[in-house]
Formats: C-alpha cells, structure tokens, sequence
C-alpha cells in the first residue's frame, strides 16, 4: 500500500492554513475486504482530504466506487471481512489537535478520536449519533420496524440531549419538521410509509443531536425536486451553523446546490477535490472522469462516458479509467500521483504528451461550438 497521502499535493487538498482546524481529517484511508480464497476487493484507496467546520464536501461518482464504504469506514460499520488502514481523525468542536489515545476519545472538548482504530464500544457510545449523524443510504433498514415515527425520535431526542420525556415530544415534531416529515404521519409505523417518507424520517433521526458531523448518503433518494431541494437546503444550514457536512450523492444538482467542494471518486479512488463553483462553473472538471460525468447530464452535453468501471477486485496497475478515455497514452500505465486537487496524467486544461509517442487527437477540451457542430454532425447521420 502507499504511503498516507498529504492533502497539500493530492487531490485531497485541505483548506488553507488560515481556515480553522477540521472536523475531520483523513489519511491514506484503504478498505479492503478479503474474500474466500484470499482474493482481495479494493473498495477504498488512500482517500485523503480535510472537513472543516461550516463546510459541506460533497462526494460524487458512479454506484459501486466505493463512496458509502467510505463511509461506512468512518463509522466502524464495515463488515467482518474489511481491513482498513491509514487514519480518519475526528475532533471535537473548537478544533482542538491535541490527540487522544489509539481507539479512545479524550475527556472533554479537546477529544480526537481516530476512528479507524476506535473500538466498537467507543464509537456505540460517544460517537454514532453524538458527534457524527448518519443520514443512510437504506433508511428502511435503520428504522426499527415495531416503532412508531414519534416513539423514535422522541427516545432519540431524550438520548442525545438530555430532554425529559416531557419536553422530548415538541423537540421531535422541530426535528420532523426540519427534514419535511408530515406531523400527521408521526404515529405511522416504518412499513406504512413510502421510501420518501422512509429517507425524511431517517433525515429527522440524523438532525435530532446536531452532530458536529453529518454525513449523508444518498439523502435525496425518493424524493421529488421540490422536496430535494427543501432537504439539502436544511442539511446546508447544518454546516451554516458550524458543523460539517460530507454528502454521499449520485444528484450532481444538490451538490451544486449545496456543496463547498467537490470530491469526485472512480474504481475506489478520489481522482478530483475540486472547488464547487469552479468545478460546475469556470474552468470546470479537470479529470477526464469528473468532466464526462457533468456532460453526461441531461441538461449539459448528455453525453454519456462510454464503456464500464473495472472491477475492484482486479484493478489495473495504472489508472483505472484509462480503458474509457479518449486522453489516454502509454503514460497511463503508470498510476498517476496526485498534484494539485487532481490525479491524472492529462488533466483536462494542459495538452496530453506521451513520452517516444505522439499525442492523442484529442488533446485539449473543444469549445462550446465545436461540442453543438459535432452533436449536429452525430443528429445528421443517426
């Protein structure tokens, strides 16, 4: 395995040395999960970037990349088969570094819990829930199922803050109200709601303790434009009030709706880290990947990339998405070392070179023109 990347030259470039210190700080984090046979599935590789307080991170890429494991990595929720190395450190609110011990939080405000290592009594206990709330990509499987809506968050409400049974009923209909839960669907059970309703009730159970850190994955699934929109305007205030916010999601317009910065992840790596306005604005995505993923949106080129990701258990030696790239040159063999918030030889914006080869036609990003010539020319001869 390489070495922890450094956020400084990766693409998982941290915020600048004036912002405070993060949330949450990841290091060369890997997951693998070992199969029968001793065959190995590489569904994280060296993921490396800060959170920082009142930032949202948005992390974006095709199903099967390996964003929820990552996820699930920081939670301690991976399967008895993983293996995970590098480091995720979570601090406490105010920023303090000074570390605790491997696996355990420190008393007080200043704890730093490396959660990689942390053991499953530590993380039940002070962390899921208290410091960190997980919005799931299956909130039907999280609720439980011979429990009231109500009866949930109120237990909830009593258990992260501390309000008595009598106060626990206004605090949870504030809390259904923030994720757009209908209060007459309060007393329903979780097999009497629609998976729209299943993710909102979800989305309440997650806000109830504002969570230093929230990360939602998927928070939008089932949901119609209107409602999209009201949700991730509510996780936003959660980062506006100084929290951090890492948001799992395949809706590249509630992203850019919300995010601060973009984290684009292929075959189990992040490939981009990328300012939000830059990224969906000017200059755009710098890896091939990152920009054929906007043009293949409906409303942009709809475009879409060809051929399918690797898989994970047999990944190449060079860059993954080399076999679906139009840039790519004999220098792809090699796995690129990220530099500048991107990992890739020919990042889009500087002319590929192949080294004894010349370089491929398609060496710089045509115009906006010559996009609506070709697509033209293709309309023509359909």
């Amino acid at each position: 395995m390489n070495a922890p990347a450094d956020p400084g030259s990766s693409a998982g470039t941290a915020p600048s040395s004036g912002s405070p210190a993060p949330v949450l700080s990841v290091r060369g984090l890997s997951v693998r999960f070992v199969m029968r046979g001793g065959r190995q599935i590489a569904a994280v590789s060296d993921a490396a970037f800060d959170l920082a307080p009142g930032e949202c991170l948005a992390l974006v890429g095709e199903s099967g990349c390996g964003k929820s494991v990552l996820a699930a990595a920081l939670l301690g929720l991976l399967p008895g088969n993983a293996r995970t190395a590098g480091s995720a450190r979570l601090r406490a609110a105010g920023g303090a570094t000074e570390p605790g011990k491997p696996g355990q939080a420190s008393v007080g405000d200043g704890g730093v819990v490396e959660l990689l290592t942390a053991s499953e009594q530590e993380l039940a206990r002070t962390v899921r829930g208290r410091r960190i709330g997980l919005v799931p990509q299956s909130p039907a499987a999280h609720l439980t199922p011979v429990r009231t809506v109500r009866a949930q968050l109120e237990e909830t409400v009593r258990e992260l803050t501390g309000v008595r049974r009598s106060g626990a009923r206004a605090d949870a209909e504030r809390a259904a109200d923030r994720a757009a839960f209908p209060l007459d669907h309060l007393d329903r059970y979780p097999h009497q709601l629609s998976g729209g309703l299943a993710q909102r009730a979800a989305t309440a159970l997650a806000l109830v303790g504002d969570a230093p850190l929230l990360l939602a994955d998927e928070p939008t699934t089932g949901l119609d434009r209107d409602l999209v929109e009201r949700t991730v305007d509510e996780l936003r205030r959660h980062a506006d009030d100084g929290r951090a916010l890492l948001m799992i999601t395949h809706d590249l317009a509630a992203a850019e709706r919300i995010a601060d910065r973009v984290a684009v992840m292929y075959a189990g790596r992040i490939v981009e880290l990328a300012d939000a306005a830059a990224f969906f604005g000017t200059p755009g995505p710098r890896h091939p990947y990152a920009r054929g993923l906007l043009d293949a949106l409906p409303e942009r080129a709809f475009r879409p990339i060809p051929g399918m990701p690797p898989e994970l258990g047999a990944l190449p030696d060079g860059c993954a998405f080399a076999a679906r790239c139009d840039r790519a040159t004999a220098a792809c063999e090699v796995l690129p070392v990220p530099a500048d918030g991107v990992a890739c030889h020919h990042p889009v914006g500087a002319p590929p070179a192949a080294p004894g080869g010349p370089a491929p036609a398609e060496a710089t990003e045509p115009t906006g023109a010559q996009r609506s010539e070709e697509d033209g020319r293709r309309a023509r001869t359909a």
